[in-house]
């Protein structure tokens, strides 16, 4: 063979070689110390490529089988293209890569996407170049377009773009109509119109007339009062056509509080015209004279404590009872009922047969105080009736009574006041609250008969005043304590 065809044929193969991208790739490999790949010529194997990728195979690829060779090619930064190039439709990619450049459709590429003016974007604001070569989301641009215009009465409008963005429709009414609202509409960028809807109107409102105003006496212990009436008459007096009539003020047949009301009723044709009329409706409350609180008691009352059918109840203080009728109604008449009731001071019968009988005479009425002591000489004791005898305004006050219980039997003593305790009642008593004899001891009782709390030394009043008033008084009590702050001072 000649030298020049020997060459030729040479260089034909060496070109043929370079065409094959896994020749190419195995070159590469070999060249950078990869893995040495053994390559077999297969007439008939189909190459695999990447959908979308922006590659595709040589018509003169020679397909051949490696006995170690990767499923997937390796992530390459440095690849140009690795995904399909955005194009946004009426929008803009901006492509930023980790290469930098021109790279903005490399492996890691980021891509902000916006649109044009009049185009609002649907779908992902960014999205990245991914391994699998696709992108990490999709978005298009959709035209803004606002709703179209219903049409007015008496009315029409012309738009200079339709309800494309920035379109500016323009209202106008017929002949003998004038236009009230906004004239033109501008559809912006959010979909939306700007304004409001303009409306047509003639020139002569309706005719309406009121019913009468009317007075009403509110209902037994209640303080208003269910107050009819007829719709108000309504004629136009243009196309005899009445749109709606609004109400300001209740419904017919609602419950009105007692003083004046002022319902108005208003008209509007179909050209929007209005005509509006009112009228009065007063609530009048039957009441009785303010009653006053029996002393050293307090009153409850229902509804507004004297209005017709209110009722009062009488409640007297601690340590006192009430005489008389327990409560009083306002009649139609304007008058209470019976006569008042008053408090006096609460009578203990100290010659019970038990100590459960002398305790059930104070039950919801007062609070108790028992001390119990070995003898009158005992400092504790001393120390303790001393600064309760001190207190004496602060224990009324609170409805808290004195028990003491003092000596050894047949010695021992026990009082309420000045009233003496029989021995077996003073007994019982010890028993029944758990309360030595060998030593002082103190325990406070509520109004329910339930032991409170428990003392093994002297306290301070200002100590026991301050557990009353935060955990054992009723609401009543403490609107009392309130009044009364200052009493004591």
């Amino acid at each position: 063979m000649r030298g020049a065809d020997r060459k030729e044929k040479e260089e034909g193969k060496e070109t043929q070689q370079q065409k094959n991208p896994i020749n190419r790739m195995a070159g590469q490999l070999t060249h950078r110390g990869a893995l040495s790949l053994l390559l077999f010529l297969i007439p008939t194997v189909t190459p695999t490529w990447y959908a979308g990728s922006g590659y595709y195979p040589d018509e003169s690829y020679n397909e051949v089988h490696t006995e170690e060779i990767p499923q997937a090619l390796p992530l390459d930064y440095q690849v140009p293209r690795w995904c399909y190039t955005l194009n946004i439709q009426d929008g803009e990619a901006t492509c930023y890569s980790p290469r930098g450049g021109n790279y903005h459709s490399s492996l890691g590429t980021r891509c902000e996407l916006s649109c044009d003016r009049g185009f609002r974007l649907i779908g992902l604001r960014s999205v990245q170049c991914l391994p699998s070569r696709r992108w990490s989301g999709t978005a298009y641009c959709r035209q803004i377009r606002c709703h179209a215009l219903p049409f007015i009465t008496s009315g029409t409008y012309t738009c200079t773009n339709g309800v494309l963005l920035d379109s500016r429709c323009d209202y106008s009414c017929s002949r003998g109509y004038h236009l009230e609202g906004d004239r033109s509409r501008i559809c912006m960028e959010d979909g939306r119109w700007s304004g409001g809807e303009p409306v047509c109107v003639d020139i002569d409102p309706p005719k309406i007339h009121c019913p009468h105003s009317r007075e009403k006496m509110a209902e037994p212990e209640k303080l208003t009062a269910r107050v009819y009436w007829d719709p108000p008459l309504v004629k136009d007096s243009a196309d005899g056509t009445i749109t709606r009539v609004t109400l300001r003020g209740p419904e017919p047949g609602s419950q009105f509080p007692e003083g004046e009301h002022v319902i108005r009723y208003t008209a509007y044709d179909r050209a929007y015209n209005r005509a509006s009329c009112k009228f009065i409706v007063k609530v009048q409350v039957r009441r009785c004279p303010i009653l006053k609180p029996p002393q050293h008691g307090y009153l409850t009352c229902t509804s507004a404590s004297n209005n017709y059918g209110a009722t009062c109840e009488y409640h007297c203080d601690g340590g006192y009872e009430r005489q008389g009728t327990p409560s009083r109604v306002c009649q139609s008449s304007r008058q209470w009922s019976g006569a008042p009731p008053i408090c006096t001071s609460m009578k203990i019968n100290v010659n019970v047969n038990s100590a459960a009988g002398l305790l059930d005479q104070f039950y919801e009425k007062q609070r108790l105080i028992i001390i119990s002591a070995p003898d009158p000489s005992n400092r504790y004791y001393k120390m303790q009736i001393s600064m309760l005898q001190q207190s004496t305004c602060g224990l009324d006050l609170r409805h808290v009574t004195i028990i003491e219980l003092v000596g050894q039997p047949p010695q021992d003593v026990g009082r309420i006041r000045e009233q003496q305790l029989s021995s077996s009642i003073i007994e019982e008593l010890r028993q029944f609250q758990h309360l030595s004899r060998s030593y002082f001891n103190m325990v406070l009782i509520d109004k329910q008969g339930i032991d409170r709390e428990r003392y093994m030394e002297p306290v301070t009043p200002e100590e026991i005043f301050t557990f009353i008033d935060d955990y054992l008084l009723s609401n009543q009590e403490m609107i009392q304590r309130r009044e009364q702050r200052d009493m004591c001072e």
